[in-house]
């Protein structure tokens, strides 16, 4: 078995992971699996959309993650009258001075919640693709990098929803997963009301890492071996989909990568220093399916992209042995 991270450095990893899903956890009743999700996210240095109806925590999931982490962090409020100079910044010609001087929007910052990003105009979301993808922002031809890390975390209501924007594929492809937070149960929603009796819980959290740790975590988790067979199994699970009648637009090599990356924060948040099927299993539909466009067939039958993805996941013969390279 090939492992290319040292077990104590795992160890470390894992303890460090564990503490920052506690953390979250405060701020989310009931929601281990949507915590986790995320998280993945964070160490696989992506981009977090967060999909759901208004009130079931969306915002605080987003909040609780920036204060977990001792970095600087904005959230910008989109509306439909914010512009792309709004987000990104504007260069101001300083008159005393006789020069044009940078000054940079709420994105320069390692967390960046982006909350109810589909009430922006549609040229408005587009002013996050190059910095999704670049991590650097061009204005008046001049690029200017961004701190890392650096994490998109954007909320969103959903699309059938009064004031709204579809969000362009472009777009929903620069995010690495998409999450549904959902209702709580009975017991976690009793206890929510308990909670926020005393306060809004996400105001009382402090950071668990550092920045300069959570750029370590990121570089562990890209040391995760992926074994060949793997990378086998997620090109056949890809190549299924784009063969469906059902599918109209498929995932993109970049997906494949996506979700070769976020296999591997999985893996090293479950201590393994290797992937296994099961990770690409539990990762398929979280980091694909906002990605896929089904085919007008698919629609008259009710079908979704999970369904799709589902069906792939069984007829995929899955490999033997992963760990052996």
């Amino acid at each position: 078995m090939t492992d290319h991270v040292p077990q104590e450095r795992l160890d470390w990893f894992t303890q460090n992971a564990t503490a920052l899903q506690a953390n979250i956890e405060q701020a989310l009743r009931g929601k281990p699996e949507v915590v986790r999700l995320a998280l993945t996210c964070l160490l696989a240095e992506g981009h977090l959309l967060i999909e759901d109806v208004p009130g079931v925590g969306k915002t605080s999931l987003a909040r609780a993650m920036a204060a977990s982490i001792d970095g600087d962090w904005h959230r910008i409020q989109f509306t439909p009258d914010l512009l792309p100079s709004d987000v990104t910044g504007v260069t101001v010609y300083h008159q005393a001075r006789e020069t044009f001087q940078f000054h940079p929007g709420p994105v320069f910052a390692n967390i960046v919640i982006g909350d109810e990003i589909n009430r922006a105009s549609p040229r408005t979301q587009s002013a996050l693709l190059e910095v999704m993808e670049e991590r650097r922002v061009t204005v008046d031809a001049q690029p200017h990098p961004v701190p890392r890390p650096f994490m998109v975390i954007a909320t969103q209501n959903p699309v059938e929803m009064d004031g709204t924007y579809r969000l362009p594929e472009a777009q929903l492809d620069r995010f690495l997963l998409r999450a549904e937070v959902g209702y709580p149960d009975h017991d976690a929603e009793v206890e929510i009301l308990q909670t926020q009796s005393k306060g809004s819980v996400v105001d009382r959290l402090g950071p668990v890492v550092t920045t300069e740790e959570m750029g370590i975590m990121i570089a562990v988790a890209n040391s995760v071996h992926v074994d060949p067979e793997i990378q086998s199994y997620i090109v056949r699970l890809a190549q299924s989909l784009r063969d469906s009648p059902e599918v109209r637009l498929a995932v993109s090599p970049r997906a494949s990568l996506a979700l070769m990356r976020a296999a591997r924060a999985l893996a090293a948040m479950d201590g393994r220093g290797y992937v296994i099927p099961e990770d690409i299993k539990a990762l398929a539909i979280p980091v694909w399916a906002h990605r896929m466009i089904l085919s007008g067939e698919a629609d008259r039958h009710s079908r979704s992209a999970r369904d799709v993805i589902d069906e792939s996941l069984t007829t995929t013969a899955v490999p033997a042995d992963s760990r052996v390279s």
